[in-house]
């Protein structure tokens, strides 16, 4: 059955369709994509307050709001997930991490929002061009649980000469933990018995905010 098209979305769509997406307000944005009257788009706006709040948002609140069903829940689900993703592609070429910054660029929009900690490890090549981002843990609020033997694997798969690890924390504040500390430097030890060079850890908080070990004397 095709969804009845209602005022506001036909709007919303006619100016997409002509190149004025700019010109759509949030919440009607948020209305073609859940095909409603805006009701459901403006519950979620006024509880997160901006667009990128939205990433915070969980399966199970969205399929409880009225009118909305596991189908237009995974097409909000999946827009948001194509929106942390736009931000790391690079148009096919690989970029090259070079800095703390180039972490943050790449890992920064997928991240943003996560509830918890992610751990990921990017596999570099001798010029340090990215080879494989592997997500090796996902932990808890405040937590994630690293085992090197698991990263190393992935590195060793990879061909990768060298690695940076990076990991979020959900509270925003980047400074690295003692935990994070004393895993970074069992890392460093274990990539010098297998030869693939631990280059940086780097920490991000949710608003982009980021630490690097390496800067701080760490490792």
């Amino acid at each position: 059955m095709t969804p009845r098209v209602t005022g506001i979305q036909a709007s919303c769509r006619d100016l997409m369709l002509e190149g004025y997406a700019e010109s759509v307000p949030d919440d009607e944005l948020l209305a073609l994509v859940m095909g409603d009257d805006g009701s459901a788009a403006r519950v979620l706006f006024s509880r997160y307050g901006k667009p990128d709040g939205l990433w915070r948002v969980h399966p199970e609140e969205l399929v409880a709001l009225p009118g909305v069903g596991p189908s237009t829940a995974a097409r909000v689900l999946a827009c948001l997930e194509i929106s942390r993703r736009a931000g790391a592609w690079r148009c096919g070429k690989r970029p090259r991490i070079s800095t703390p910054e180039d972490v943050v660029a790449l890992c920064w929009p997928q991240m943003r929002g996560e509830s918890r900690e992610h751990f990921w490890a990017l596999a570099l090549s001798t010029k340090n061009h990215l080879l494989r981002t592997v997500e090796v843990s996902v932990g808890s609020l405040n937590a994630s649980i690293v085992h090197p033997r698991e990263l190393f694997r992935e590195a060793v798969a990879a061909a990768a000469a060298s690695i940076v690890v990076v990991h979020n924390h959900p509270s925003g504040d980047p400074t690295p933990s003692g935990a994070d500390i004393q895993l970074t430097r069992r890392l460093v030890k274990a990539g010098d018995v297998m030869g693939i060079e631990v280059l940086d850890h780097v920490v991000i908080g949710d608003d982009g905010d980021h630490a690097s070990m390496r800067e701080l004397g760490l490792m």
